[in-house]
């Protein structure tokens, strides 16, 4: 059931395909909004955004590259050909590359700065232009993952991909300060340990460094959670939606955890 009033709201979610980004994407779908689902992979996007309309919702399938200007600005623009305006971006688009950083090459680099923090920054200017061209505010929700807040550590090799994060912990902040004046209000998520295809191909990779079974380093990660569970993808999409709000009137520039427990700060 809704718990938010965000009937006649407009969102984008972008990597919107699978995981957090679809729990997201039928989370806000459910609480009255229409949602423009973005995502690179074409099938992915198409499978969500029926899978929205056939529960009686309202949504439109994008396919896009975050990590190019005129592909942002293009989907910001057909969404509001679509349903007339945008309230809601939720920078959801992101990879993984596992290795250590004295292992890392360039081109694992830029790939993970290209669409992790580039696709944030790009999305984030496209949207916030349009919310100051409409004048009634926005919200802007990044998901920043818990390693936007502390290394990873030796045994979980997720080093460049921590530093892209970190990126967006402080895109975040500056661009909350940046947009306040027009109402628009800008926070990220920092989830732990969820069970997604991302947490799956990290099992994987680390348990063939380690040489140990498949499924050992996700259960291991896991058996850390103070709340005794691995993560859900709805989990995460519950935050979202509630700060997409009106009871998070008064929160921006802030990284939030979601993490059951595991963030120290």
């Amino acid at each position: 059931m809704p718990r938010y009033e965000l009937d006649g709201q407009v969102a984008i979610v972008t990597g919107a395909g699978r995981g957090i980004g679809r729990a997201t994407a039928l989370r806000l779908a459910r609480e009255g909004t229409s949602v423009t689902v973005a995502d690179i992979d074409e099938a992915n996007t198409n499978q969500v955004a029926e899978e929205i309309e056939s529960a009686g919702g309202t949504a439109h399938a994008y396919t896009v590259d975050v990590t190019d200007r005129a592909d942002t600005e293009r989907m910001v623009a057909e969404t509001v050909d679509r349903f007339g305006r945008l309230d809601i971006l939720v920078n959801n688009a992101g990879i993984a590359v596992i290795a250590s950083l004295m292992d890392t090459d360039e081109a694992a680099w830029d790939s993970l700065m290209n669409v992790n923090a580039k696709g944030v920054l790009l999305c984030s200017q496209a949207a916030a232009r349009q919310m100051i061209d409409q004048g009634s505010g926005g919200r802007i929700i990044n998901n920043a993952s818990g390693a936007g807040k502390i290394a990873p550590g030796r045994s979980t090799p997720l080093g460049a991909y921590a530093a892209s994060k970190h990126a967006v912990v402080a895109l975040t902040k500056q661009f909350g300060l940046e947009l306040s004046s027009h109402g628009i209000l800008v926070n990220c998520v920092c989830p732990g340990i969820v069970d997604t295809s991302m947490w799956d191909l990290i099992d994987r990779e680390v348990a063939q460094l380690e040489g140990v079974p498949v499924g050992s380093v996700k259960a291991r990660a896991a058996a850390g959670i103070p709340v005794g569970r691995i993560q859900q993808p709805e989990d995460v999409a519950n935050l979202i939606a509630y700060l997409a709000s009106s009871d998070a009137s008064y929160i921006t520039a802030q990284a939030l955890n979601v993490s059951g427990g595991m963030l120290p700060y």
